[in-house]
């Protein structure tokens, strides 16, 4: 086995944990998969005798390239996660446990995009993965303490964040489920009973399926709803910008979106995205 092969071989021994520390960074799967294959591009151009530690020194080169693609990265429309706790109640099986298990979680996937992109670096390497703040400190070009700093924000947001939203979230996710209950059923009557008296429901239909669509009223977005139980469509729960949602699939790919405003335990509004266009824009292979 050449040098070369030997290198590939050890990347390859490499490859599950730095995509996974990518992932963890970037809340995106695609964009750790690009990450990670940068850092491969680099270590090729990169003369074996200037590496020590290969596994310490990838994980540098991926972390200063998602540092970089986070201080890019123009912000998120939509941002849409599996819900976790919902899945994690209705899995049936030890196989969807294990996926769930070995996910990036969901609720703190929202709550890290909202931190600055060098204090979601240091507490993600720090906090989840156990990284040094000696080590940290070059990543996010800090001394280690300003890296023991930024995590120790970020530690606080997370922490603060958790301690408040997961009985509001419960509390909004029933309200979705009474929802779809009630639409998959076509109940005019329970439909209404969930939804706010001055509920608007907006479908985009994205540029080649004309104009977007909306409707105001309880009883006008409850007579639309009744057409929700469509034959093959697979509904699955999620978090849409940090609120309860559903991901819909037909045939193995993605349908729509939808994105639930709950106040006073009623619907409110209800956004749909159905483009095309729209939908191939977004990471949705943990639904599929």
């Amino acid at each position: 086995m050449d040098e070369s092969q030997g290198l590939a071989r050890r990347f390859e021994e490499q490859r599950p944990r730095l995509l996974n520390v990518a992932h963890r960074m970037l809340g995106s799967a695609s964009e750790a998969e690009d990450a990670v294959q940068e850092a491969w591009l680099r270590l090729g151009k990169t003369a074996p005798g200037e590496i020590d530690h290969l596994g310490a020194w990838l994980t540098t080169v991926v972390g200063r390239i998602a540092l970089n693609m986070l201080r890019s990265r123009k912000a998120r429309s939509l941002l849409v996660v599996p819900d976790d706790r919902a899945e994690a109640a209705s899995a049936t099986s030890p196989e969807h446990a294990a996926v769930l298990a070995q996910g990036v979680g969901s609720a703190l996937s929202v709550v890290l995009e909202t931190l600055a992109p060098a204090e979601r670096v240091a507490f993600v390497l720090h906090d989840i993965f156990g990284m040094a703040f000696e080590d940290v400190a070059p990543i996010v070009e800090r001394t280690p303490d300003a890296a023991r700093q930024l995590a120790s924000r970020g530690r606080r947001r997370v922490q603060t964040r958790n301690a408040t939203a997961d009985a509001e979230r419960a509390v909004q996710r029933s309200v979705v489920d009474a929802f779809c209950a009630a639409a998959g059923a076509g109940d005019l009557a329970r439909i209404i009973a969930v939804l706010d008296p001055d509920v608007v429901l907006r479908v985009d239909e994205g540029a080649l399926g004309g104009a977007s669509i909306e409707v105001r009223g309880a009883e006008q977005v409850a007579r639309r709803a009744q057409s929700f139980s469509r034959i093959g469509v697979i509904r699955r729960p999620a978090l849409v910008d940090g609120l309860p949602g559903l991901v819909c699939t037909l045939d193995g790919r993605p349908f729509s979106i939808m994105g639930f405003a709950i106040s006073a335990e009623r619907v409110t509004e209800i956004d749909i995205q159905r483009g095309p266009e729209r939908l191939n824009q977004l990471d949705l292979s943990a639904f599929l």
